[in-house]
């Protein structure tokens, strides 16, 4: 794997020195240009715990992937510039209200002056390095906080439009992206997982964010959010254009 190649796919070449100023612009631009997106889920490809395989999806093919994608590679990458990172497991908290299968999202540990939350493949969520120490840190998506939940978890918290709830909550234990083998089976073929439903891609802008569910087209920028339902034939022009990606 070429790390200078995977820093050009998101405009990053010159961030390879470690610090909490690069971390941040390395998320930001991960972010914006590497969309997370469930395809090759819905298209019955199947996904592996595999670096080389991964990097040749999101770097060769001009492609994004769920988290255990965009963070295993990500995390790799952090590791190789340098900086101290290490791969946790969470478990989401889900818009009905209900916790999603315990340990299925795999999110990074980034540890400089402070210990910071850092995750490049959740979907709706920040685009900063959050730390774990519980400051509040805003983006165009909302302000975020991580707080002790209990003795040995945490927990991340957003507030958007005057409304907060919980995203995930998570213990700092340090995980193999192996040990994701099984959230990885489940999210691609369980009823209950997320990602078996419809096609969801989605990538952070500067002002907010721009997600396809399904044909519905959402564009959140500023506080403000915009929907249209797009046809089957337009689909495949939204997605490269809005998103960059394209199915052969």
């Amino acid at each position: 794997m070429n790390i200078d190649k995977y820093l050009m796919r998101f405009n990053a070449s010159h961030l390879t020195d470690p610090s909490l100023k690069n971390l941040k612009e390395l998320q930001f631009l991960h972010m914006t240009n590497i969309p997370f997106e469930n395809l090759d889920v819905i298209r019955k490809v199947p996904i592996y715990l595999n670096l080389i395989t991964i990097y040749e999806k999101i770097v060769t093919r001009i492609r994004g992937g769920y988290c255990y994608e965009l963070n295993g590679l990500f995390h790799w990458l952090l590791v190789e510039l340098g900086y101290d990172a290490s791969l946790v497991a969470a478990t989401v908290f889900r818009p009905n209200g209900k916790w999603a299968k315990p340990e299925t999202h795999a999110a990074i540990l980034v540890h400089l002056d402070e210990t910071y939350l850092v995750d490049v493949g959740f979907g709706d969520s920040t685009i900063l390095p959050i730390p774990l120490n519980g400051d509040l840190c805003t983006d165009a998506g909302g302000s975020y906080d991580v707080k002790k939940f209990d003795n040995l978890m945490y927990v991340l918290n957003r507030t958007r439009n005057g409304e907060s709830r919980m995203i995930y909550k998570f213990r700092a234990t340090q995980k193999r992206l192996e040990d994701f083998h099984e959230g990885c089976v489940f999210n691609q073929v369980s009823a209950d997982s997320t990602f078996t439903h419809v096609d969801i891609i989605t990538r952070a802008t500067e002002t907010g964010r721009i997600s396809l569910y399904d044909d519905e087209l959402s564009i959140y920028e500023k506080g403000n959010k915009k929907n249209r339902v797009i046809t089957h034939t337009e689909k495949p022009s939204v997605m490269k254009d809005l998103f960059g990606i394209e199915i052969k």
